[in-house]
């Protein structure tokens, strides 16, 4: 069977939200969503599934043991207008998260293998599927631990955002690379054996609790290169409205498998803030924060 593609959420800032300031959704999110978050993330675990072990890379692995990332002091270049720039930003910061996430695995005693980058400008095919993808600029393909992110897409599903706010950008890297820290993980195998159940609800949920964990995984990423990015109030409210924005509470109750934008926003705002992985594990999350 071909195992699906994780495919970041597409989509522009809903209207709704336009009218609030940045720093006041950030408020909004301090408040609702943070409040018990740290620690191990305890609360009601998911129910198992796909067999002992994989669940307990899952729920009990030794990433969230191992700590804050370890700033490598990450500097990625201005982006131009062209092609070639934006393959050069994203190439440098994936350079800087291979760096990251393999002192990570490192301290956790577990095997890293980088991934593989496809960066394209024209369409193609990978073992997931053809790209590029109705409203999707950037997947990863754990059939060959490839993230795929479309040069020009990737900014068209920004609604346009100003290539100045490189944190929009910077985010779907840090994203998509967070599938590939599950997989090495051995957590996305749990999330896909949950998916394969045939039941629509219980599909959706383990989905969207392997999406909001990558958006964590990446918050984690820039929370700990803040400085050198550097990581601006301008570019954290960029990247805040940017991912607000791309929830999917507005679509059918069976097609919602990435999380609504208050969870969506909320879980960077966790790794950001945290850094600390175990405030990463929404295996154990309520599912009030992953619906």
């Amino acid at each position: 069977m071909r195992p699906p593609p994780r495919r970041s959420s597409g989509g522009t800032i809903a209207g709704v939200f336009g009218a609030l300031t940045s720093l006041a959704v950030v408020a909004i999110l301090g408040l609702t969503f943070l409040t018990g978050q740290g620690g191990s993330g305890a609360g009601a675990p998911i129910s198992s599934g796909g067999g002992t072990s994989a669940r307990e890379q899952a729920v009990n692995s030794d990433l969230y043991k191992s700590g804050a990332l370890a700033p490598v002091n990450c500097r990625t270049p201005r982006i131009q207008p062209s092609v070639a720039s934006m393959r050069q930003f994203m190439n440098v910061l994936s350079d800087c998260l291979d760096e990251s996430w393999a002192r990570q695995f490192g301290k956790a005693g577990i095997a890293f293998d980088e991934p593989d980058r496809v960066f394209w400008d024209e369409p193609g095919r990978s073992p997931c599927g053809t790209y590029p993808a109705p409203g999707a600029s950037a997947f990863y393909c754990p059939a060959n631990h490839t993230m795929y992110v479309g040069v020009r897409h990737v900014v068209q599903t920004s609604g346009g955002e100003p290539l100045s706010n490189y944190s929009v950008y910077a985010r779907v890297i840090a994203h998509e690379y967070g599938h590939h820290v599950q997989e090495r993980a051995g957590i996305l195998l749990y999330g896909h054996r949950l998916m394969d159940r045939g039941d629509t609800g219980a599909s959706n949920e383990a989905s969207r609790r392997i999406e909001l964990q990558a958006q964590c995984f990446a918050g984690a990423f820039l929370g700990t290169e803040r400085v050198t990015l550097p990581m601006t109030q301008q570019q954290f409210n960029a990247m805040i409205r940017d991912v607000r924005g791309r929830g999917d509470e507005r679509l059918p109750p069976d097609e919602r498998d990435h999380g609504s934008g208050r969870n969506y926003a909320g879980w960077v705002v966790t790794g950001y803030e945290g850094r600390r992985l175990a405030v990463c594990n929404t295996w154990t999350a309520p599912a009030s924060k992953v619906n």
